[in-house]
């Protein structure tokens, strides 16, 4: 199929957001490479695969630019995923041809930006919705039917890549030997036994089946096919299983538990990846954002998001890849929807700020960053791993661009206020069409082919249809937004929502 052009143009007056957001789109495209006439998005950082737990993501984030790509880098998954529902958690390109391994889940941020890419794509492919559907019924069905072996209800994970937490110490005192080096891989269907770790019951896992409940409902309404209220049931009792097994409400977070059935008292930003795959109700996640997630003496540190709450006496600042500690950039990438997910706008902005001044100041993307100085972890030399130039793309969309969710357009209103050369311009090319936001003198004004929709006051989030129309304000100040709207579909329904700055931190 023939997918729409989409591209991104980005002119700023400050020369060090221009030189930033140029040094991030060149690392991007140096990891798309081309496998027989077949273009995907690698993870790049020295990952030269297509992982499950990043790259439908990062092919979704990458779609601004090149929607052929984004979507081999979900196809690829469907195309190899086994007879019994078991999706590869890795697929390499080797000798000339696709290598799929299945010795680890790796993840699973897929559903959801799978699903966009129908938006992206204008909604033109019936067989595509059809195809993604059967295959999440199918991997919500494989891991229910292994993947909780003591049939208490409670998905579990079988080995420390299955969440992708390569090296953590949360894990320490695991004997597991996979079968495949080097020693943490496990495949197969049969459950580590005798382990004093593993099998863990995990709100990870327990999150991939919610969000593939969450997306086969979207997509049963989508293909009226009767089935929405029944996903949407599965998927609150997971919400609910959640919280009853995991959700310590003493101490405001989610916390694992071992093979034995204790808790594991490792405070962790998985709990931001529950937000990520929506499987927190949300007095859940509003006690996690605030009590823990923006604590200086937890993950809100001078740079935030490390991997283990850094007051936690399992957290080492290791600086090789390790996710027993310092901030990870694939967790800055899944922060933008974890928080999204449930309205916060307002914090999205204080941490993508902190991301964006601190890469800007190399300009170049490491794996790891140290969460007390923000010093660049590159003993491993990953200096283009794509996720973190991907996030730092994704804010500056978030602030100063146009993003596509769905069947709305999200223009980032931020403003340019205290930086040098106050002006920038970001067009989203798609389908023939440019959708233009133009940032300048404490104003944003949007524009589709060249007719302006809207203007507003800096410190805002506008939501519109494809055509214009305005859906939302969302004012993420003090004080009250100056609003021009010129939109030809109106905005006879529009809602108007104050995300005030968190002042806490």
């Amino acid at each position: 199929m023939d997918y729409p052009h989409t591209g991104v143009t980005f002119s700023a007056g400050d020369d060090f957001l221009q030189k930033l957001f140029d040094a991030a789109e060149a690392v991007c495209r140096g990891n798309v490479k081309d496998c027989r006439g077949r273009p995907v998005l690698i993870e790049g950082g020295g990952y030269n695969s297509i992982y499950l737990e990043t790259q439908p993501m990062g092919g979704e984030m990458y779609a601004k630019r090149n929607l052929t790509a984004a979507m081999n880098n979900v196809l690829v998954f469907i195309e190899y995923q086994l007879r019994n529902g078991r999706y590869p958690g890795v697929v390499d390109w080797r000798n000339e041809q696709f290598a799929p391994r299945y010795g680890q889940f790796q993840g699973f941020c897929f559903p959801r930006p799978a699903l966009n890419l129908y938006y992206w794509n204008k909604k033109r492919d019936r067989e595509y919705l059809e195809r993604l559907a059967g295959s999440l019924e199918a991997w919500d069905g494989y891991l229910w039917k292994y993947r909780d072996s003591d049939g208490d209800g409670c998905l579990e994970s079988w080995t420390p890549v299955d969440t992708g937490e390569d090296h953590s110490g949360r894990f320490h005192g695991a004997s597991v030997v996979g079968l495949e080096a080097p020693g943490w891989y496990w495949p197969g269907e049969k459950a580590p036994e005798g382990d004093p770790v593993f099998p863990i019951e995990s709100m990870d896992v327990m999150s991939y089946s919610h969000d593939a409940r969450m997306t086969l409902a979207r997509l049963s309404a989508l293909l009226d096919d009767g089935r929405e209220a029944e996903w949407r049931a599965k998927a609150r009792a997971v919400r609910a299983k959640i919280r009853s097994s995991l959700w310590d409400e003493g101490r405001g977070a989610c916390f694992d538990r071992d093979s034995a059935n204790r808790t594991m008292p490792t405070l962790t930003h998985n709990n931001l990846r529950c937000m990520y795959f929506g499987s927190f109700e949300p007095d859940m996640a509003e006690r996690f954002v605030r009590e823990h997630l923006f604590n200086p003496a937890e993950f809100f540190t001078p740079f935030p998001l490390p991997s283990i709450a850094v007051n936690d006496p399992c957290f080492r600042n290791a600086s090789e890849n390790n996710w027993s500690g310092q901030s990870e950039g694939l967790t800055w990438q899944r922060a933008i929807r974890a928080l999204e997910n449930y309205g916060f706008y307002a914090e999205l902005t204080i941490l993508g700020e902190k991301l964006i001044n601190n890469v800007g100041r190399r300009n170049t993307f490491p794996q790891q960053f140290d969460p007390f100085t923000g010093e660049f972890s590159e003993a491993d030399k990953r200096a283009d791993y794509g996720p973190t130039a991907l996030s730092v793309l994704e804010y500056m969309s978030r602030f100063w661009g146009v993003h596509l969710q769905g069947d709305e357009l999200w223009w980032g209103c931020l403003g340019l206020s205290g930086r040098k050369g106050g002006e920038a311009v970001y067009t989203q090319q798609w389908d023939g069409a440019e959708y233009t936001l133009h940032t300048g003198g404490g104003r944003c004004r949007g524009s589709i082919n060249g007719k302006e929709i809207f203007s507003v006051s800096e410190g805002a989030r506008l939501v519109t249809g494809w055509e214009g129309g305005i859906k939302k304000i969302i004012n993420m100040t003090d004080s009250p937004l100056e609003v021009e709207l010129h939109s030809p579909a109106g905005a006879q329904n529009c809602t108007l929502e104050r995300n005030g700055v968190y002042g806490g931190g």
